[in-house]
């Protein structure tokens, strides 16, 4: 008789504990049938534990991605082997809100779920388990990692000044362009320009003028060139584009249009007015053309007969 009542005890003890541990317990039967909902799915759901009970978990919960869902649990059933879902991978099961204070960006609550089989006396699985557990925390730090180092990335590759790739980038893309090229042959140019007088902005206006005018030149770049194009600063006052799938001729459309805007242009610093131009040279690679630094070399030589010549104009090399 004592056994039989420590025995209710022991099983009393491991329903509470089961009820009230802090993660999401479901016991599923073959036909997807809820034969258990702890508190922890009564809390998130809102449903109690004894309204769940023999309802089909799809039709209570038709957010569930039944078909994965249906092919992860079979697998557990026939195989007799535990499956798991992790939140890379599917950001949640159960569309539950987020209640925690300290990730309340997070609108859901992401999971992590294991799923185990459960057998009978005779070896049978006749049920399965699903723990659900909240890894909001885990996630949202992950998340915010992840964009710190985006971040961080992104300010490795980009000019300070002008928001424009910097040197080191650019002459990487520079350089996988030229190997691009060397394997398939396509069509890229290479365009380089820089603002013509500088000096004497700067030393007319001041530094800061100049670096307004550097700018402002910079949003206009940006503005003309397509996503694919791949906008850099050289240095100083001068700038490149490296321009993929475009021939010499579709380059130079493009280097007139962006000059004939920038001659267009006033930029006002501190209550006087600053006119500008630019001088570009381009060079399209050719077979001719034996290393990214040679392609480079030729567009700046097609950029000195525009400065030899005037200024405010396209050449190309």
């Amino acid at each position: 008789m004592s056994d039989n009542i420590e025995q209710l005890k022991e099983f009393h003890w491991m329903m509470d504990m089961l009820q009230n541990i802090d993660v999401g317990l479901i016991v599923l039967n073959q036909n997807n049938e809820i034969q258990l909902w702890n508190s922890f799915m009564e809390n998130h759901s809102g449903m109690l534990g004894v309204n769940a009970k023999g309802q089909n978990l799809f039709k209570l919960f038709p957010d569930i991605p039944a078909d994965w869902f249906k092919h992860k649990v079979q697998s557990v059933f026939q195989l007799k082997t535990r499956a798991f879902s992790i939140w890379e991978q599917r950001p949640y099961i159960f569309k539950f809100k987020n209640y925690r204070p300290i990730t309340g960006t997070a609108e859901f609550m992401y999971q992590n779920i294991s799923v185990f089989p459960l057998t009978s006396t005779t070896g049978e699985v006749t049920n399965i388990c699903i723990i659900i557990y909240d890894v909001t925390d885990v996630a949202m730090s992950n998340k915010a990692l992840e964009s710190a180092n985006q971040q961080l990335e992104f300010l490795s590759r980009t000019d300070r000044l002008t928001g424009l790739n910097n040197r080191g980038y650019w002459q990487e893309c520079q350089e996988r362009e030229f190997s691009r090229y060397q394997r398939h042959k396509s069509n890229t140019s290479l365009l380089i320009f820089d603002i013509d007088h500088f000096k004497n902005v700067n030393d007319t206006y001041g530094h800061q003028a100049g670096d307004e005018v550097i700018r402002i030149c910079s949003r206009t770049l940006l503005a003309c060139a397509r996503e694919i194009d791949i906008c850099g600063r050289y240095g100083g006052e001068e700038f490149v584009v490296l321009m993929a799938n475009t021939e010499a001729e579709g380059a130079r459309i493009f280097a007139e249009r962006l000059r004939k805007l920038i001659e267009r242009l006033t930029v006002t610093h501190e209550g006087k007015e600053i006119n500008f131009t630019v001088s570009l040279g381009i060079c399209q690679l050719n077979e001719s053309v034996k290393s990214a630094q040679q392609w480079l070399e030729r567009a700046d030589q097609a950029l000195y007969v525009s400065k030899e010549n005037g200024r405010n104009q396209t050449n190309i090399g």
